[in-house]
């Protein structure tokens, strides 16, 4: 096993195709900036939440990195033990970090979900589905044309902006359910997102799948929208229910064309089952429906993946890209038509399940990450912080949440913190009589009171039982506002239309992002997408 990993070795291990994780454990905000190209992002102070799901075999090769020089990869070098106290066996550090890997004139690239960006791109370039501009679209609106748009995202992000009249449909659910929406072959069909990558990969879907109807995409999407100085609905949520038998047949028919069109490979329960046991390979398993189906029931051991996000953010499911990929889904739909996208990315172990799983004892419900190394520390509820607080005796709260969580909501008079930072930013504040520490739901804080304990902070320690939601649910207020961060606030990345802030500029200067990323990947030379 080797404890460290120099930069062109580990350039020959990503160009040799074996099976390897590649770990930047740096905040999401600092990755951002400047990473490597096949990277997932597992941030120091978050990692015993991703880990298990991103390299679920322990023997797997994991290489963590920093930002380096050499001789300073702490962050890495602190993740290294963290893994190897998981029972990680392979687990090596990137000698000098990002700088070893910039002085070798390897490439770097800026933004998130890079691979699934660039591959979006790629498309665009090698199929050229065709466009339309915010402006004609918003004409034949207008007019009431005979059209229907689509939008592929998610509904948490539709909600919060969307095209006038368009209806949500998220890219992995579009063939399954464009004869329901569309049943009239000379409708047209429109399909945007918020930028460009589940446009063009939407789009080319409904392209590829043969519907009878002209299909375009939104170019730049809801951004570009805005750009032109068009009115986004906000708040909306029109959806598309499920489809017919008839409706139903049509998308497995089209579906199916696709699947063998592109060499999608099945495998059945008993192969599955010893897949599951073969401890020299990893394995994902993705159910690739709704939330709503999987929570109803789904394959014990699949991880819930919408097929639409599954392909836009495969960096952050599948860190290993030579592992094994079953994808599940009891309609076939979804699952050949995610699978299709992921073979034309470059994996090369893609299956779908032939299983309707009738046959199946399934689970329920909707579980958390598993959290490795996870232990809970001496709690105070909810109304004992309430009574802390209301007596002026000198105690701090600090939460740990997300820093966009905080934003909007958070205990009264509550410092904020990233979990990685906290022991050293607590040396700089004057010392309390009690500290008590939260988070979201109160699990990264338990995670955080035991850091600050074997940091050998002198003061007293407690964690909120139930974190920020155990306060809201006890009936007392939370505020929002970012008044009092003891770190740099660079834990995330925020979307261009997050905040007002130079909306505009920040826009247009994403789309030019998404635009050069073809050429960068051809400097790299480490991908491998194809399109027939």
């Amino acid at each position: 096993m080797e404890r460290a990993t120099r930069a062109d070795s580990l350039k020959q291990k990503i160009l040799s195709g074996g099976e390897l994780a590649i770990l930047d454990v740096r905040e999401e905000g600092i990755y951002f900036e400047a990473h490597l190209l096949w990277a997932s992002n597992a941030p120091l102070s978050r990692i015993e939440f991703l880990i298990d799901a991103l390299v679920p075999r322990r023997d797997a090769p994991v290489v963590v990195y920093d930002s380096g020089p050499t001789g300073k990869e702490v962050l890495a070098q602190s993740a290294k033990n963290r893994l190897d106290s998981f029972g990680y066996t392979d687990v090596s550090v990137l000698a000098g970090g990002l700088e070893s890997w910039k002085e070798c004139g390897f490439e770097l690239f800026s933004g998130l979900n890079v691979p699934s960006k660039t591959f979006g791109e790629y498309l665009l370039e090698n199929r050229s589905p065709p466009e339309i501009l915010a402006d004609e679209l918003n004409e034949r609106l207008l007019r009431n044309d005979n059209l229907v748009v689509l939008d592929s995202r998610p509904m948490d992000e539709y909600s919060v902006m969307s095209i006038p009249t368009a209806i949500d449909v998220p890219g992995g659910e579009l063939v399954y359910r464009v004869f329901k929406v569309a049943p009239n072959p000379a409708t047209d069909v429109v399909v945007n997102c918020a930028g460009r990558t589940r446009s063009i990969i939407g789009a080319q879907s409904l392209i590829n799948a043969g519907i009878p109807n002209r299909v375009m995409l939104l170019k730049d999407g809801t951004m570009g929208w805005h750009l032109a100085g068009l009115k986004l609905d906000h708040g909306a949520g029109r959806t598309a229910s499920a489809p017919t038998a008839e409706q139903y047949d049509k998308a497995l028919s089209a579906s199916s064309k696709v699947a063998t069109q592109f060499g999608v490979r099945t495998v059945d329960l008993k192969t599955l089952g010893n897949w599951q046991a073969d401890s020299d390979r990893t394995l994902y398993v993705f159910d690739v429906r709704t939330a709503e189906e999987f929570e109803t029931g789904h394959l014990p051991g699949a991880r819930h993946a919408p097929g639409g996000q599954l392909v836009q953010t495969t960096d952050e499911f599948v860190a290993i890209r030579s592992a094994r990929i079953v994808l599940v889904d009891d309609k076939l739909v979804r699952a050949n038509m995610t699978a299709s996208w992921l073979i034309q990315m470059g994996y090369k172990n893609v299956y779908v399940l032939d299983d309707s799983l009738q046959s199946v004892d399934l689970e329920s419900g909707m579980a958390g990450p598993r959290i490795l190394g996870y232990q809970e520390f001496d709690t105070l509820n909810p109304g004992e912080l309430h009574a802390v607080l209301q007596s002026g005796e000198p105690a701090m709260v600090v939460d740990l949440s997300v820093s966009s969580n905080y934003r909007l909501r958070h205990i009264p008079k509550a410092a904020w913190c990233i979990r990685q930072r906290l022991s050293n930013a607590m040396t700089l504040r004057p010392p309390v009589g009690l500290l008590i520490l939260t988070s979201e739901d109160g699990k990264l804080a338990h995670l955080a009171a035991h850091d600050l304990m074997n940091s050998n902070y002198r003061g007293i320690v407690r964690v909120l039982d139930g974190g920020n939601q155990g306060w809201e649910n006890a009936g007392y207020a939370l505020v929002d506002g970012m008044e009092d961060a003891m770190c740099e606030v660079d834990d995330i990345w925020e979307r261009p239309y997050d905040r007002a802030l130079n909306q505009e500029q920040r826009m247009q200067q994403y789309l030019k992002w998404e635009v050069q990323l073809m050429r960068q990947a051809e400097r790299d030379g480490t991908t491998e997408f194809r399109c027939e």
